[in-house]
């Protein structure tokens, strides 16, 4: 090999030396520029936890609503640093604040007529209460009392993971101000629900009896109990008062029993409409494992509340009329009829199918959160509790898959 091929090939190796040599460089620099930029990131993240408060401690501003805080970290950047998106983070703390109502209401009727223990500690019931609710079923304590421990068991998992994604759990214990029943057997504490003014929606019944009309497509439903949607009505014994006469008290357990479908109808529908707008698949897991469990609830207490006893309230006048006879009766009243009839579902083209419903996403949170204030649970509430309500559930009506 001739000398001057020898310098050629070195020239060239050379030359390939220092482009490697730079590239490197390069890569460096650019390790050097991430690894700071996480670590401001990182700072800012920890910065943010230590000075975050959960709701109930939230600050009040100059209009006087709470505020509700989502991490500064998902705001800047539409996601955090585990993967949530703004809007994933919104659907969980509005889930979270709703399954806090849902175990309020629920632990005041585990009180009086459920079953108390160290799974649902709290209370010592009411004899002659819980014996009108058994007309509807001899195991509506026991069904009282397991409802009751999945709604805690639903908030409690949602705020810890929420902590575990450091984002803020929420914390309504700030609003817990409603008096008690006086009732004895139950405890004397303040309540974030009040079920003794209660207007409840019935036409849940006919709804998931329809085989030619769903929500989504703009349709109604008749009340299968229409005086309890005109009035104001108590759910549990006010007193020890309300303990008689018997149809009275039966009265107030017929209510319960109407009460406990509307709520759990409204879960059925809760989750599957804001899971099409989360992004985060763990937190579409969530929602797809916890909601099917608000369906079962569901289930339960549309069976139940078909056995409530026909009666008029002798205090009220409230008349719970039989639903299998005229003018009720056939098929959107037939009291057996519990497993929701096929009916139309996206475009009235296709043909029927048993589906929840409703399950359209738009205004999903706002609609749940209009439907239990005109029930009449949060009577008596501060304008700020309502406004924070509000604000979560516009939050998580904002939430955009993929965004």
């Amino acid at each position: 090999m001739s000398s001057a091929t020898i310098r050629e090939r070195s020239s060239k190796s050379n030359k390939l030396q220092q482009a490697q040599r730079a590239q490197a460089e390069r890569k460096d620099q650019r390790s050097m520029e991430h690894e700071a930029q996480r670590a401001k990131r990182t700072t800012s993240r920890r910065s943010f936890l230590r000075t975050s408060v959960a709701v109930g401690a939230a600050t009040t501003i100059s209009s006087g609503l709470l505020t509700t805080a989502v991490p500064a970290f998902a705001r800047a950047s539409g996601t955090s640093s585990s993967g949530l998106t703004k809007g994933d983070v919104a659907i969980l703390r509005f889930l979270a604040a709703a399954e806090i109502i849902e175990s309020d209401l629920w632990q005041q009727y585990n009180e009086l007529g459920g079953i108390q223990d160290k799974e649902v500690p709290g209370g010592s019931g009411s004899a002659i209460y819980t014996r009108h609710l058994l007309k509807l079923d001899t195991d509506m304590s026991q069904y009282i009392h397991d409802n009751t421990e999945d709604e805690i068991s639903h908030f409690t998992f949602i705020d810890a993971y929420l902590k575990s994604q450091g984002a803020d759990p929420v914390n309504l214990d700030h609003f817990r101000h409603l008096p008690s029943s006086k009732a004895t057997g139950a405890q004397q504490i303040g309540r974030l629900t009040n079920l003794m003014q209660l207007t409840v929606d019935t036409s849940w019944w006919t709804r998931y009896r329809s085989r030619t009309e769903n929500p989504d497509l703009g349709d109604t439903f008749a009340q299968a109990v229409p005086g309890l949607s005109k009035g104001q009505f108590p759910a549990i014994p006010r007193s020890d008062d309300d303990l008689e006469p018997r149809d009275h008290i039966q009265a107030i357990a017929n209510t319960a029993g109407f009460h406990f479908g509307f709520i759990e109808q409204g879960g059925s529908s809760l989750y599957p409409s804001l899971a099409q707008r989360v992004t985060n698949p763990e937190v579409l897991r969530i929602l797809l494992s916890i909601g099917p469990t608000e369906t079962s609830h569901f289930q339960t207490w549309h069976d139940k509340a078909g056995n409530a006893p026909s009666l008029t309230d002798p205090k009220s006048g409230l008349v719970f009329p039989n639903l299998n006879a005229a003018p009720f009766g056939g098929q959107d009243f037939q009291t057996n009829l519990i497993m929701p009839e096929p009916t139309v579902f996206l475009n009235r083209k296709f043909p029927p199918v048993s589906i929840i419903r409703p399950t359209q996403t738009e205004g999903a949170a706002m609609g749940a959160v209009k439907a239990l204030t005109d029930d009449g649970l949060f009577i008596g509430q501060s304008p700020e509790f309502l406004a924070l309500l509000n604000d979560l559930a516009q939050q998580a009506d904002a939430a955009v898959r993929g965004a």
